[in-house]
């Protein structure tokens, strides 16, 4: 296994691999770097993870390439295939998702299978939004939910307790809901 960190906007974000691509990328919170030597423990996968998370933030990149490689049941691979057809910028909802399965009575398992996706960002379930168009759950917070959207610039539904959210309230806690991670 292979890992990386990059600090970005939104706190500090971990990514491995395999030599096959990307397993795992989260908001990984305050962790102690100190001791770590990462360049002992990359490869060129997570090299080209980095650099292209860093053009991501610096808004030179709307789309990934790098290989991924994500665990998961089928459906939830089928769910996150779906999350990496949703464009830059642009918001789906867990019943557009389910539809775009030929499973429109599935909007709840595709939340699931979204709120288990391990590639955080990279595939992005933080484009994913409820049936109203409001906001919903996200792992790795509301707060960074709604700057991922901002910055890509997608319209989204704000409402008055949105607006007050403070992304450092989120910036250096690690990503909730990754427990069954690593």
């Amino acid at each position: 296994m292979f890992i990386d960190y990059l600090d970005t906007p939104l706190g500090l974000f971990e990514f491995m691999a395999t030599e096959h691509g990307i397993c795992q990328a989260i908001f990984c919170g305050d962790k102690d770097l100190t001791n770590e030597k990462a360049e002992d423990r990359t490869n060129d996968i997570t090299a080209l993870c980095k650099q292209q998370l860093i053009e991501y933030f610096s808004g030179e990149r709307q789309n990934f390439t790098v290989p991924l490689n994500p665990q998961g049941t089928q459906f939830q691979q089928s769910v996150w295939h779906c999350l990496n057809k949703i464009p830059f910028g642009e918001v789906k909802s867990y019943g557009e998702i389910a539809k775009m399965l030929n499973n429109p009575k599935a909007s709840q398992a595709v939340g699931g299978a979204n709120g288990r996706n391990p590639i955080t960002l990279i595939v992005p379930c933080h484009r994913v939004i409820g049936g109203n168009g409001s906001l919903t759950g996200y792992a790795g917070g509301i707060e960074r939910k709604l700057w991922l959207l901002n910055h890509e610039g997608a319209s989204t539904k704000i409402t008055s307790e949105h607006a007050q959210l403070d992304i450092k309230n989120v910036m250096h806690k690690r990503q909730a809901k990754t427990q069954y991670l690593r």
